[in-house]
Formats: C-alpha cells, sequence, structure tokens
C-alpha cells in the first residue's frame, strides 16, 4: 500500500505534462482536446434525447443549445481544471505525493466542474460516479488481499437489489418516476399494485373463458364478408391462440384476465427477449457499420453475435422468472400480496447468469441506495444534506483519477477509455515509472513506456530513480 506521508520532488513537467514544459500550454491544450470531445459526446446525446422524447420547436429554439453548451462546458472543466490543479499542488507543496497526483487534483477539478452542470443532472451524474468509485475501491482491495471477492457475486448483488425494487414496485407509492416506468415496461401493468380493485371488477365483467367473440360483436360483424377470409390462416392462428390463452389455469388472484398463468409467462419472455435482441443490434450497429462497405458480410454477423441473445435471454428470463414465481405463490397461498415480490424479485435475479455485469449490478444497488434514503428522508428518520450529491461527486471522481493515476489496472476499462477520449490520448504519457516507488503498481499496464523530456526542464536524468523522503 502506498505510503501518504511519503513523496518524490519532480516537478509537474517530469510526471505529469510530459508532452509540453508549461503549465500554462498543457492546461489549454488539455481543456481544448476536453471541449472537442465534449461536444462530440453531448451534442448528439441531447438531440437524440429531444427526438425521443418529442420535444417541441420551442425546445430545439430555445433550450437544446444551451443546454448542450452547459453539459460540455461542465466536463471540459472537469479535465481542463485537473492539470491546473496538478500543478498548482507541486508549486505549493514543493513536491508530489501519492494523494496529490490524482485525488488532490481532482477533488477541486470535480467540485467546480459540477456546480456548472444543471442540477438536474447532478443526481444521475453522482450515482454513476459513486457506483464506479465503490467498484474501484473494491478492486484495490482485492488486489491489496484485504477483502476476498465472492463467486457470482454480481448475480447475488443483483438478486438481492431486484428482489427489494420489486417489492417497492408492488407496494403503494413505493417507487416514482423513471424508476417505475421503466419495471412497468419491463414486467407489465398486470402486477401493479393499483389494479387490483380495476383488475377484480373487470375480471367479473369479461367474458367466459373460450368465447372468442360476444354476442354484439357477432350481430355487427358484416354478413357479407367473403367466407375464404373467415378462414383464411392467420384467422384460424389467431383464433388458435386466443382459444389456448383463454382456456388455460388461472388464479382468482391473478390479474392478467386475457390469458392463463402459462402463457402469462411465455408472451412475457418473447417480448422482453426480443427487446434486449433489438437494444443490442442497435448498440453494435455504429461500430458495425464502418466496415459494412469493405466487408459486408460483418453486418450479417451482427444479426447472430453471441451478445444479441444474451441480453435476450437475461431479459426475458428476468420477466418470464418473476411473473411465474407470482402466479405460483398466488396459487399457493390463495392471495395476491405485495411481499410475493420478495420471492419473485429474488428468483429473477438469477436471470444475470445469461448476461453477467457488475456495471448493472453496481449502478442498481446505488440506485436503490438512493430510493431508501430518500424514502428515510421523507418518513423523518434520515437527515437530508442539501449539497450531498456535489460533495459525494467530487470524492468519487476523485477517487476514479487517483486509480487512473496510480493503479489504472483497478479502474474500469470504459471510464479509463473514457479519459483518453476526453484528453485525446494525454492521460497515457504521464511517467508512471517514476510513480512506482510508490508501490500501486501505477506503469504496471505500461511496460517499456518512458517519456522523452527535455533535459533543461527536468531536475533529474530521466533515467535516474529518486528515493522516497
Amino acid at each position: 500500500m502506498a505510503a501518504f506521508s511519503k513523496s518524490i520532488p519532480h516537478n509537474c513537467y517530469e510526471i505529469g505534462h510530459t508532452w509540453n514544459p508549461s503549465c500554462t500550454v498543457s492546461t489549454l491544450q488539455v481543456t481544448a482536446g476536453a471541449l472537442e470531445a465534449s461536444f462530440k459526446i453531448y451534442a448528439p446525446l441531447y438531440l437524440i434525447a429531444a427526438i425521443l422524447r418529442r420535444r417541441k420547436k420551442d425546445y430545439y429554439l430555445k433550450r437544446l443549445i444551451p443546454e448542450i453548451i452547459q453539459s460540455t462546458s461542465f466536463l471540459t472543466a472537469n479535465g481542463g481544471l485537473y492539470i491546473a490543479f496538478f500543478c498548482i499542488l507541486r508549486r505549493l507543496l514543493g513536491r508530489f505525493y501519492s494523494w496529490s497526483t490524482g485525488f488532490g487534483a481532482a477533488l477541486p477539478a470535480s467540485y467546480i466542474a459540477i456546480l456548472i452542470e444543471r442540477k438536474s443532472r447532478r443526481g444521475l451524474l453522482t450515482i454513476y460516479m459513486a457506483n464506479l468509485a465503490t467498484e474501484t475501491i473494491f478492486r484495490m482491495a482485492v488486489r491489496r488481499g484485504m477483502v476476498s471477492p465472492i463467486k457470482h457475486g454480481e448475480i447475488l448483488l443483483f438478486c438481492l437489489t431486484a428482489s427489494i425494487y420489486m417489492f417497492f414496485f408492488r407496494s403503494k407509492d413505493g417507487l416514482q418516476g423513471f424508476a417505475f416506468s421503466a419495471l412497468k415496461f419491463i414486467v407489465g401493468k398486470e402486477e401493479l399494485p393499483t389494479h387490483s380493485l380495476q383488475a377484480e371488477n373487470a375480471y367479473k365483467g369479461a367474458p367466459e373463458r373460450g368465447a372468442i367473440e360476444s354476442e354484439s360483436e357477432r350481430r355487427e360483424r358484416p354478413q357479407s364478408q367473403p367466407a375464404s377470409c373467415r378462414t383464411s390462416i392467420a384467422a384460424l392462428t389467431r383464433r388458435l391462440l386466443e382459444s389456448v390463452c383463454k382456456r388455460g389455469p388461472r388464479h382468482r388472484c391473478c390479474k392478467h384476465y386475457h390469458d392463463n398463468c402459462i402463457s402469462y409467462c411465455v408472451k412475457g419472455f418473447i417480448r422482453m427477449f426480443s427487446v434486449g435482441y433489438l437494444i443490442q443490434c442497435c448498440l453494435k450497429v455504429p461500430s458495425t457499420f464502418r466496415q459494412a462497405f469493405t466487408k459486408p458480410s460483418r453486418l450479417l454477423s451482427l444479426l447472430y453475435h453471441k451478445e444479441n441473445f444474451q441480453l435476450g435471454a437475461f431479459l426475458g428470463s428476468f420477466v418470464s422468472i418473476y411473473k411465474g414465481t407470482s402466479c405460483f405463490l398466488r396459487w399457493v397461498r390463495n392471495l395476491d400480496d405485495e411481499l410475493h415480490a420478495l420471492v419473485a424479485g429474488f428468483l429473477a435475479g438469477i436471470s444475470m447468469f445469461f448476461y453477467k455485469s457488475t456495471s448493472i449490478s453496481m449502478y442498481l444497488f446505488s440506485k436503490l441506495v438512493e430510493t431508501m434514503y430518500f424514502k428515510g428522508i421523507e418518513a423523518g428518520r434520515l437527515p437530508y444534506f442539501p449539497y450531498a450529491d456535489t460533495l459525494i461527486y467530487a470524492v468519487s471522481t476523485a477517487i476514479c483519477f487517483q486509480a487512473a493515476v496510480m493503479e489504472v489496472q483497478n479502474l474500469r476499462p470504459s471510464y479509463w477509455k473514457f479519459l483518453l477520449r476526453l484528453t485525446k490520448g494525454r492521460f497515457l504519457l504521464m511517467n508512471r515509472e517514476v510513480l512506482d516507488i510508490f508501490e500501486t503498481g501505477a506503469s504496471q499496464e505500461f511496460q517499456g513506456f518512458r517519456p522523452k523530456l527535455d533535459p533543461k526542464y527536468t531536475l533529474f536524468p530521466p533515467a535516474v530513480d529518486v528515493q522516497l523522503d
């Protein structure tokens, strides 16, 4: 473990901005690169979001550009201010400490940057960075032998998270906003608690099982309809499916009164499997489209990629297991209880075996903690901290920057690629061989790299090792 009280006397050119000896020029270069990268990220993101949300004309004329500029400024400041505080700390302290190269410089930079961003986005960014920082700390602890990883731990965490989430979903006023809408889309409105009375009334007034059409519908149907149309393959198939769905077993407490329990679960699997498959296909289109003109066969491989089926199987099995377990518990207990969601949600979490993802588990767990915290505030049992989101974001980002400098092997690869994109690859140019003195394995992923430094601006010859003070 790094000794935080130890230090090295190198200047910031020898460690940080090795591509240019000037602190001012280096800061401006990083800021310019971050500005370009940030605009390329947020411009299409906000435009696509506006289209999907069907924003009106006034939004495009008055709000779209300012929101893009504000978010771009936030991310640009986060990158540019980091290298600025990197140099400022070196001048104030006179040397580098293991914490000052990453955490110390990123903390004030991140705090100032998040204040630039819109308040409506701060919570989402805070959750993401807190999730990332927690994962990074865990990897650090595993590498140092402080904790031992649990086999399939991400699946167990997802099972517990899904169990509580689904309980809140089934409870009155348990979830609100996007989380409620997302779960309603995934598992269907039949599992909503507010549908109990409506479903009971609808069930009492529903047609008998096996009845394909009512008497009034039969009278209103045109008698001049050709017999060939009535006996078409599509019509026969539809009638067969309706007959099978309605004549099967269904408990009186089940709200899916148009289907029996078996078809209810099968339909849920097919629907969400299709959604997952299409989502994964769409995510792969941009990377595959670039090679479509040189290798047209790549487009066909897009349809049969393994990850497409994995995400589809994950979402489909989650829904079918949840619905199947809920129906089973209604049959066994002869009632519909929100406590069933605890069991059904936990068992549905096993579906992550098809699509293992630590990122998904950690993010959902972080959102669950946030939900429970705000519920505690509403109940008057937990205190409210007005600026907690900004502080948590700043600390979490600083932890990730510390890992990016001192032990990038413990940082999530996707975030490392994002930092390289934000800084135009300049994060790679840090002199991590010198930082190996702190015993964090700083150069482990950069074996053989040694920046070319101008001796006129260095305190020590590049090949000389300096001992800790």
